[in-house]
């Protein structure tokens, strides 16, 4: 054979593995599916009919404008070269802003450069990294929604998720994530438990409080439409949860095959156990409140998917969702809690289950589950020593303060930049508009009614 009948190409840097890229960009797709259409079908089965497609535009826009918000300086200030600005003791909380757009960007090896001696050099592109994160950026805002549903400007809605996307996520993303200040301190988060959940849940409720409660008639009567839509939304929401915690290894790894069977362990307990609560409470089944078990027990269990055994992912299971159901159903009563209108509760199931998820990592976090193995003798493996095995109170500290840093910022920004953006437009819709809903909103109804007169039905069968 002459050596210029050689085939000279390649189809890969040497850093490419593709069986870690084929997982990463897996991963990346089944969590975008959580939010489009996963979330915009479980909100448009769970809202009052009139508000089906509100809900539905609300995830949608917000999907698009983060992925525009990510790649222009998102991505860089959550997972870049630090800012090198400090607050007191607080320093390296945001990166850099910029681009993430360009060649070297996507097809030069992805890092993490203020986090990447805590694992192993990655083994896929940029565009992988990026486009997976920016997935968990997306459905941040999406959550906040379930929030504020059934009464938010939508004008408001288009100015508050790039702002907020670009001055709360990444501070939370970058000090955890990015290789922070609360990253140095020792404080973890595998998947999102606090830079995603407890996130939402604190600037949901702050939301919800500045925007106000919606139509007394609504509060009154918030009959889901569809049901059916809904539950086909949480399946998705529970499947999709694989990708969203077993890619954060960032490697098709033993972690991330335990992590994805940690995380439906906790969701099925969490689940069973909000039903039996239910059964106690109320002497039924209730379908809504089922839905409510599952998404707790997949919150919780993601600040600690990959640092637990099943055992600990059944203890997280049962803590997020039972403390949860008593914050609902009884903390919630409280007459200053009442009074924040939080549509579906996501204080409840995000807020409070994610700080639970995140707290227990530092009980139950067992030091034999192994992340990242060493090749040197003289550096330990990767894992997390939890107090049942030993580890002391530390690890729990570090957990509570960053989830008590989570609260504090995110309530605190969520409130001015709807305080500032209230001075540009009303952070609610008229009261006849939300009377109307849908049909006043965006000049449609997504499910017309057949009727006489309706453009639905038959001319033969018109009146």
């Amino acid at each position: 054979m002459f050596l210029a009948d050689a085939n000279p190409y390649l189809p890969a840097p040497s850093f490419v593995d593709s069986g870690d890229t084929a997982w990463q960009l897996t991963a990346a797709t089944l969590v975008g599916l959580m939010s489009l259409p996963g979330l915009a079908i479980l909100y448009g089965g769970l809202v009052k009919k009139k508000w089906a497609l509100n809900s539905a535009v609300m995830c949608f826009y917000a999907f698009s404008v983060v992925l525009l918000v990510w790649m222009f300086w998102g991505y860089n200030m959550s997972f870049g070269q630090p800012l090198g600005w400090a607050i007191g003791p607080i320093n390296n909380f945001l990166g850099v802003p910029g681009p993430a757009l360009g060649v070297a960007a996507e097809t030069g090896q992805a890092a993490v450069p203020l986090a990447g001696a805590a694992f192993p050099p990655l083994r896929f592109a940029g565009a992988s990294m990026i486009y997976f994160q920016f997935v968990f950026a997306a459905i941040t805002p999406l959550l906040i929604a379930g929030s504020v549903l059934g009464r938010m400007n939508f004008k408001a809605w288009m100015i508050f998720v790039p702002v907020w996307s670009s001055l709360v996520y990444t501070v939370g993303a970058f000090s955890i994530w990015g290789g922070g200040w609360l990253s140095a301190l020792g404080a973890l988060d595998y998947s999102g438990g606090y830079v995603i959940h407890l996130a939402a849940g604190v600037s949901g409720f702050v939301a919800a409080a500045v925007v106000g409660p919606r139509l007394l008639a609504d509060r009154l009567d918030f009959e889901p439409n569809n049901l059916i839509m809904a539950f086909a939304g949480a399946g998705i929401l529970w499947l999709g949860w694989n990708g969203f915690n077993g890619g954060d290894p960032y490697f098709a790894n033993a972690d991330a095959a335990a992590a994805v069977l940690n995380t439906n362990i906790a969701t099925a307990v969490a689940l069973l156990c909000w039903l039996v609560l239910d059964y106690f409470a109320i002497k039924k089944p209730n379908a809504v409140s089922m839905i409510n078990g599952m998404i707790t027990g997949l919150v919780a269990i993601t600040p600690g998917a990959g640092y637990v055994d099943g055992y600990g992912a059944i203890a997280i299971g049962v803590a997020g969702s039972v403390i949860a159901w008593v914050c609902m159903n009884r903390l919630g009563r409280l007459a200053i809690l009442k009074r924040v209108d939080d549509t579906f509760g996501v204080l409840y199931t995000h807020g409070v289950a994610g700080l639970v998820g995140g707290l227990m990592v530092g009980i139950v976090g067992n030091p034999t589950m192994i992340e990242y193995l060493s090749s040197n003798p003289k550096t330990s493996a990767v894992s997390v020593n939890g107090l049942v095995y030993g580890g002391g109170w530390h690890q729990f500290e570090m957990q509570a303060l960053a989830g008590g840093f989570i609260i504090v910022f995110n309530g605190i920004m969520t409130f001015l930049i709807l305080k500032l953006i209230s001075l540009i437009v009303p952070l609610r819709e008229s009261e006849s508009d939300m009377i109307g809903g849908d049909l006043a909103i965006h000049g449609m109804d997504p499910m017309p009614e057949f009727g006489p007169g309706s453009p639905l039905t038959p001319v033969a069968n018109r009146v």
